[in-house]
Order: structure tokens, then sequence, then C-alpha cells
């Protein structure tokens, strides 16, 4: 499987567009900090995550950055983490 490391950060400017994308992004990814997932993802779940996004957002106020990082199982993120532990996401199985 190839699946790849992602960043997802947005900055939503209708608090009901960001739950929106809150609960779908908890779907996908492990939840960071307020606006930040990190998320591993094979081509197909990432093809239907920019999709999903696409769709909620409103592309003249809200911005969303998706940073790939590289496959999954050989990025090791060099993270500084002040407070809180930083855990990068580890490979689990999805039931649908």
């Amino acid at each position: 499987m190839s699946e790849h490391l992602y960043l997802v950060t947005y900055d939503i400017r209708d608090q009901k567009r960001w739950r929106r994308i809150f609960k779908l992004m908890k779907g996908y990814g492990e939840w960071l900090q307020l606006s930040v997932f990190q998320c591993r993802l094979s081509p197909r779940r990432h093809a239907e995550l920019m999709q999903l996004l696409d769709g909620i957002i409103t592309h003249k106020v809200d911005a969303l950055l998706i940073m790939d990082l590289g496959p999954a199982d050989k990025v090791k993120p060099r993270v500084v983490a002040l407070g809180d532990k930083f855990e990068p996401v580890k490979r689990e199985p999805i039931i649908v």
C-alpha cells in the first residue's frame, strides 16, 4: 500500500463550515491542534478527501492547505513540540 503522510491545515471563516470540516477530518486523520490534522492516506483516500473538502469550502474566503510529507512508512517527522507531546500517525486498520 502506498500511503503518504499529509499535514492538513485550514482557516475557515464560517463556524458551520468549520465544524463540518472538523468532523470530516476526524474520519481521515489525527487531530493535532485547532485546525491541524495529520493523515495517512492512500491515493484513493486522498482523492476522496480532496473532493469532499472542495465541496465544503467557500473558495473566495476560506483557505485550506494539504502538505504531502512523503511515503508514510519512510517519513520520520522532525518536530519540535512545546507543551503537549506530538506523535506521528501510526498505521492502523480501518473498519468501514
